[in-house]
């Protein structure tokens, strides 16, 4: 069930009257070493990113401002999560197909990945990936 490989990681978060703190550490908070960052800005109204699933790679996100939907897929089961506070990270792991919409104004999200970036290990087509996630 698609449920049970994507999880919800509570980052730690240091409540301050001058201004809250969260942070991750690789390897601790995070289940992979790092091996990339990236983050998604400035979309415009309606857009969706993402739209591909991964042959080895495994991603955490995290809203660092506003909000946005990732929606899952295994290839039977689909799953959406609403990431909306920068103390809550999504773990997904390999083979799990994924795209991110409905984002608010001024949202920032952030994605740490557990490989560098390797064009050859995406699949881009929705049924392609179908194919090789209902072989395994």
């Amino acid at each position: 069930m698609l449920s049970d490989k994507i999880k919800i990681i509570n980052l730690p978060k240091i409540i301050d009257d001058r201004g809250n703190l969260s942070f991750f550490e690789g390897g601790n908070h995070i289940p992979f070493q790092i091996k990339r960052c990236y983050w998604i800005y400035d979309v415009p109204g309606g857009e969706v990113r993402g739209g591909h699933a991964y042959k080895e790679l495994e991603e955490v996100f995290v809203a660092l401002s506003g909000s946005f939907d990732i929606i899952l897929n295994d290839g039977v089961n689909e799953h959406k999560v609403s990431l909306n506070r920068s103390y809550y990270a999504l773990y997904v792991p390999k083979m799990i197909w994924r795209h991110i919409e409905n984002f608010s104004t001024n949202s920032v999200c952030m994605i740490m990945a557990s490989e560098k970036y390797n064009e050859a290990d995406y699949i881009r087509d929705f049924d392609q990936f179908k194919d090789h996630a209902n072989k395994r």
